[in-house]
């Protein structure tokens, strides 16, 4: 297992996160701002992509579009 798959064990992703709002990083950096986590998660898979609770404790949690 690499460390990107390691640390992926540590966060929820996709349809796992609980939040119905999250602050999403884009898959590039950019920020796309507080987004309900349904227009979240259509961003990532619209990319094929997944997306990636990063700091859930952060109100509201931050999300990353990633690979």
């Amino acid at each position: 297992m690499n460390i990107a798959a390691a640390n992926r064990l540590k966060h929820r992703l996709n349809h796992n996160i609980e939040a119905t709002e999250v602050r999403v990083v884009g898959a590039e950096g950019e920020q796309l701002g507080v987004i309900t986590l349904e227009e979240a998660q259509k961003i990532a898979d619209e990319a094929n992509l997944d997306l990636v609770e990063i700091s859930p404790q952060a109100e509201p949690p931050v999300c990353k579009v990633m690979d």
